[in-house]
């Protein structure tokens, strides 16, 4: 009697545990009942926006700053997103209907925006898929301490998230429409992380910026991008930053000058240069090495950087000799050294000049003269005025290892 009694009381646990294995998620929500966010523009709001912008967050009567932001959101259409190749443009599958749809919105804040977004949309809003944010030069240039702020207490917000800075509107880069991609923002999330593989920029997604931010002996900086027509987005350059401010912006070339400096491997960017009695080459950069030293001299820091570049010659054009000899060589290898380094170091007094110690030499400085920081280092500004006056010695070196076919 009581082996059948203790039998069925394991009986009933086993049914009670196999009931708790059974039970699905109390708070799921299907992803076609979300309203994924794929990107971001930041813009400076127009003079008459505080008359467009609902009463969802506050009454009209509060007086509130008037400074807004207008904040334009892709957000992916369920069933129209595309999982592989197609017919490309913002027409989804070839159906003429597009796959993202595009809302605009006005707040004081971006959290005041996004607030905003949702009494305009029935679905509740989601960032865990958000790829690109761009934004204006303008908002650049009026600091981004508070949409840091929020988006680093945003759990939904990843940290490999794009932040660009464009050239014009931020807007406009949620309307291109590229043939390559049906999805301009994953168009644009390819355009910079491909860059990254190619050797055309460095890999500095939004966490890093933060990271650098944070940094007292670093500034940091982000992509510098320009919409070319209605299909074409440029990768123009980098916009970097002091006292979390846009500082200014550079060229194409620049980005490789930087990665240059930092020693950024793979290689990727190529050099046109004019070699005396050579006539043209084109360079393309294959590796990078750098060696940074800092030393404290004359009661202020120096920098040391010792740089080496190999590259292979790609073209030799408008020359009336050949360049495979061993002295032409050395002397194409002699005019890319000059070149360079005189490349590096107006790059460098730029930065200094805007006070953006983008490289982060500062941080060399903190971690191998201690007690030199904690003396002259009290706060991130004071290194960034040190930093527009210290002296960086450049000493660069180039080998050409590929010259490609020889003429008999």
């Amino acid at each position: 009697m009581g082996n059948a009694l203790g039998k069925r009381w394991i009986q009933i646990l086993f049914c009670f545990v196999l009931t708790l294995n059974l039970t699905g998620c109390w708070d799921q929500v299907e992803v076609e009942e979300r309203a994924l966010v794929l990107g971001l523009a930041i813009d400076e709001a127009p003079p008459d926006a505080l008359e467009k912008e609902p009463q969802v967050t506050h009454m009209k009567n509060i007086p509130l700053p008037k400074k807004m932001i207008r904040v334009t959101a892709q957000i992916a259409v369920p069933g129209r997103v595309p999982l592989g190749p197609g017919t490309g443009g913002m027409g989804g599958g070839g159906d003429g209907e597009s796959p993202v749809w595009i809302v605009q919105v006005y707040g004081h804040s971006l959290d005041e925006a996004l607030n905003n977004m949702q009494q305009e949309i029935a679905d509740p809003r989601y960032l865990i898929h958000l790829r690109v944010i761009v934004i204006s030069k303008e908002i650049a240039r009026g600091g981004l301490d508070e949409l840091n702020d929020y988006l680093r207490r945003n759990p939904e917000v990843r940290r490999r998230t794009w932040l660009l800075v464009s050239e014009t509107e931020a807007a406009e880069l949620m309307k291109v429409a590229p043939p390559l991609e049906r999805v301009p923002t994953l168009y644009l999330q390819a355009m910079v992380e491909k860059a990254i593989g190619m050797g055309k920029f460095p890999a500095n997604y939004l966490g890093t910026f933060w990271i650098e931010e944070s940094n007292w002996g670093q500034n940091g900086f982000l992509p510098y991008i320009a919409v070319q027509g209605k299909e074409h987005i440029l990768l123009k350059g980098m916009a970097y930053f002091s006292d979390g401010r846009l500082a200014g912006v550079t060229s194409a070339m620049d980005i490789g000058v930087y990665m240059g400096i930092k020693g950024t491997d793979p290689g990727g960017y190529s050099a046109l240069l004019e070699v005396p009695d050579l006539g043209y080459t084109m360079i393309k950069i294959t590796e990078r090495r750098a060696k940074t030293n800092v030393r404290i001299e004359e009661g202020k820091p120096h920098v040391y950087l010792n740089l080496h570049l190999e590259g292979v010659l790609d073209e030799h054009f408008d020359a009336g000799q050949g360049a495979d000899s061993e002295a032409a060589l050395e002397k194409i290898e002699d005019a890319l050294e000059r070149s360079a380094t005189k490349l590096m170091h107006n790059f460098c007094r730029r930065t200094q000049q805007d006070h953006s110690d983008i490289f982060g030499f500062g941080e060399y400085v903190r971690a191998h003269h201690p007690g030199f920081w904690k003396q002259h280092i009290h706060q991130k500004s004071d290194w960034e005025q040190m930093y527009a006056n210290i002296p960086i010695s450049i000493k660069l070196s180039v080998s050409i290892r590929r010259t490609g076919l020889k003429s008999k």
